[in-house]
C-alpha cells in the first residue's frame, strides 16, 4: 500500500473518494425519503404539532436547501465558480416532488463535476468572511462541512417525515399529552 507524503495509507485523493461517497450516501437517502412521501406530505412542516416558536421546515424546504448548500459550497468556494442561490426562498420553497427530484438530480451532477475538479489539498477560492477555519482551510475541509451539513438536514427530514406519519400528533411524554 503506497503512503502520501502525511504518512496515510490512503492518500488524499482516496480519502476525498471516501468523503463523496459519504456525501452521496446521506444526499441519496434525503431523495429517497422525499421522494417516498406524496407532493402535500412532502411540502408540510411541523407548524401546529410542536410548541409555537420552533421554527420547522418541510423534507422539500429541506433538499431545496441541501441541494442550493451543495453548489454553493462545491462550485462556488471550493473552484470559485459562482452558482446562483437564494438561501430565504430555500426555506419557502414548496413544489411538486417530481420537480424537487429533478433539481436534486441536476445538483447531483453538478457536485460530481465540480468534485472532479476540485484538488482536495488547494485552498478554497471563494470562503465566505467568518466561515470557522477548521474546515475552510482546504478544500478537503470543505467538503467535510458538507458531509456534516447534509447529515444534518436528513436527520431534520427524517423527523419531519416520522411526526407527519405517526398520526400527524407530537410524540408527547404522557403526562403531556393528557
Amino acid at each position: 500500500m503506497a503512503h502520501d507524503d502525511t504518512g496515510d495509507p490512503a492518500g488524499p485523493h482516496e480519502d476525498v473518494e471516501v468523503l463523496v461517497l459519504f456525501i452521496l450516501e446521506k444526499f441519496d437517502a434525503l431523495v429517497d425519503l422525499v421522494g417516498s412521501l406524496d407532493d402535500v406530505t412532502a411540502n408540510r412542516d411541523l407548524a401546529g404539532l410542536v410548541p409555537a416558536g420552533i421554527g420547522t421546515n418541510s423534507a422539500v424546504q429541506l433538499l431545496t436547501h441541501v441541494c442550493g448548500m451543495l453548489r454553493r459550497w462545491s462550485s462556488t468556494v471550493n473552484l470559485g465558480v459562482p452558482v446562483p442561490r437564494d438561501r430565504e426562498a430555500e426555506f419557502s420553497a414548496q413544489m411538486p416532488v417530481a420537480e424537487v427530484l429533478e433539481i436534486a438530480a441536476h445538483t447531483r451532477r453538478g457536485f460530481l463535476h465540480d468534485v472532479a475538479l476540485t484538488d482536495p489539498a488547494a485552498a478554497p477560492a471563494a470562503v465566505p468572511p467568518g466561515r470557522e477555519r477548521l474546515w475552510t482551510g482546504s478544500c478537503h475541509g470543505v467538503l467535510l462541512h458538507v458531509f456534516e451539513e447534509i447529515s444534518q438536514h436528513l436527520g431534520h427530514a427524517e423527523v419531519t417525515r416520522d411526526v407527519l406519519n405517526a398520526g400527524r400528533r407530537p410524540c408527547l411524554p404522557p403526562a403531556l399529552g393528557r
